[in-house]
């Protein structure tokens, strides 16, 4: 009898179930399992990107939404995801967070599918974050052999979770492409040790590179206690409180910015490796929000006028209109 591994059992499932038309019932019988075991292998099979699910939005009913926001801030697109209508209690489940990432994922993975499609030959600068995970696992049967992504920023963290490296890894594999990351960390210990870095020659070649990409997929974060930064410990307790003194409000690969989308003045600014303001705003940037917490930092960000198109969750997408 032949074995299969893990990753050629959630193919077949997925192959069975998905394009197959068979239930989960007779999925697990062609297979010689139990349905328990094929419902967590097709749960693994989405979330290890082996399988891509695309939903048609154009009657999801935010049209109005998306054309006031690419109005108000001059973008070329705004694209939503179907609102949830939550409660100011949901908000705050950890579980509607992360619905709001997949489903940002999920759009912004067609997106890149239609862009490289049109350019295969085109440049990717990517950011970091849960939102730009969930992309990857959703980009599932994407060939793009000469596409190039390039890490907008320095690649190396202390702790892997959600890993600037992982996010350029991901597409590379998974497309076929050319993967290219800075080998430094986006915050580095002084700006001394800043300007010694960025000077290496595998460094700044790759930085270049960063500066002028066909298109640059980018994430907000906020900031707070919550945040991404804070709470795998790249951002401590007293920088917290002094970003907050300076006036930011969030940050987008390590930079932080003000309510109207300034870089404020503080030594993290200094300090961090990374694609500046300048060069995104030269570039096609394509935004990524997913939560409703991010709903100050993604208006501050759209203030600044470095997003060209805007992949936003329906809930937060409403907020920023009712703050008009």
């Amino acid at each position: 009898m032949t074995e299969f591994s893990e990753t050629q059992l959630m193919s077949r499932a997925a192959w069975l179930y998905y394009l197959g038309g068979f239930n989960q019932e007779e999925t697990a019988e062609r297979l010689g399992t139990t349905r328990a075991r094929v419902n967590k292998l097709l749960q693994l099979a989405r979330e290890e990107g082996i399988v891509s699910i695309t939903i048609d939005t154009k009657h999801n009913g935010l049209m109005e939404v998306e054309d006031r926001i690419a109005g108000r801030f001059g973008l070329e697109r705004c694209i939503c995801s179907p609102a949830l209508d939550l409660g100011p209690a949901s908000e705050r489940l950890p579980e509607i967070g992360a619905f709001s990432r997949r489903a940002v994922g999920s759009i912004a993975a067609r997106l890149l599918r239609d862009f490289l499609a049109a350019a295969p030959e085109a440049t990717i600068g990517t950011g970091w974050g849960r939102t730009l995970d969930q992309m990857t696992r959703q980009i599932a049967g994407l060939n793009a052999p000469k596409a190039r992504f390039v890490s907008l920023m320095g690649s190396l963290t202390a702790n892997s979770a959600f890993n600037p490296f992982e996010v350029v890894q991901a597409l590379s594999r998974i497309t076929g492409g050319e993967g290219y990351f800075l080998p430094v960390p986006f915050i580095a210990d002084s700006p001394e040790a800043r300007e010694v870095l960025i000077s290496q020659k595998i460094v700044s070649e790759v930085l270049q590179m960063a500066r002028k990409p066909d298109m640059a997929l980018i994430s907000v974060g906020e900031l707070t206690e919550t945040s991404l930064l804070h709470s795998t410990g790249m951002l401590d307790d007293q920088e917290l409180a002094e970003l907050h003194r300076a006036g930011a409000v969030g940050d987008t690969n390590g930079i932080f910015f003000d309510n109207i989308g300034r870089p404020v003045e503080h030594e993290l600014n200094n300090r961090t490796i990374a694609v500046g303001f300048d060069e995104l705003r030269e570039s096609h940037t394509v935004l990524l929000s997913g939560g409703v917490e991010k709903a100050e930092a993604t208006l501050a960000l759209l203030n600044s006028g470095i997003v060209k198109t805007l992949v936003i969750d329906g809930d937060t997408a409403c907020r920023i209109c009712d703050n008009e």
